[in-house]
């Protein structure tokens, strides 16, 4: 089963941005764009595992969360991977610079490394992906719109708990399993 630790948004906050999106250019036949199912900030992508690991990935994920308060969480500003690319392969809205979610993901990644599941290669860039850019054909006008709210704020939360996903791959796009939600302190 393919999994991933994440951090589920408030329903408020994904009404924001899917309208968001919607000004964008939700028609956009070049960009596959994020539905309100998949609006997550991904601490951790694991990645296929066998169905018996699954406990102990949530023992893993208990034993962090005893260890981490709620913390506040922002999001706010758009950009793209690359940076500033003409030709961008993700959209994004970015998330405020905050310790805490940096030492929780941090934790996740050093606690899961332990159980053979390998650290990511890339530095932790905290973002939700609003879209993945299939061709950069007419991409002009969405990339001008990013531009416009580089300061823009999509919405506040308090994070109260981290959630363990299933990833189910299908032709209409993936889909999300809640395995569980673990609570912060």
């Amino acid at each position: 089963m393919r999994t991933f630790v994440a951090i589920d948004l408030e329903p408020e906050i994904k009404k924001n941005i899917s309208n968001f999106i919607q000004k964008l250019d939700s028609h956009n036949p070049n960009i596959r764009w994020t539905k309100n199912q998949g609006m997550h900030l991904t601490l951790k992508f694991i990645g296929e595992i066998p169905d018996e690991r699954e406990d102990d990935i949530k023992s893993v994920l208990m034993d962090i969360s005893l260890k981490h308060e709620r913390f506040p969480l922002k999001l706010a500003g758009t950009g793209t991977f690359p940076p500033r690319s003409r030709h961008p392969r993700i959209l994004w809205v970015g998330i405020e610079e905050n310790p805490k979610l940096r030492y929780v993901q941090n934790d996740v990644e050093s606690k899961l490394e332990k159980m053979s599941i390998p650290r990511e290669k890339r530095k932790f860039h905290p973002h939700l992906t609003l879209g993945r850019v299939k061709s950069s054909h007419n991409i002009a006008p969405v990339l001008e719109k990013l531009a416009e709210n580089i300061n823009t704020e999509f919405g506040k939360m308090e994070v109260a708990e981290v959630t363990l996903f299933k990833s189910t791959l299908k032709p209409t796009g993936a889909e999300y399993d809640a395995l569980a939600k673990i609570q912060l302190k």
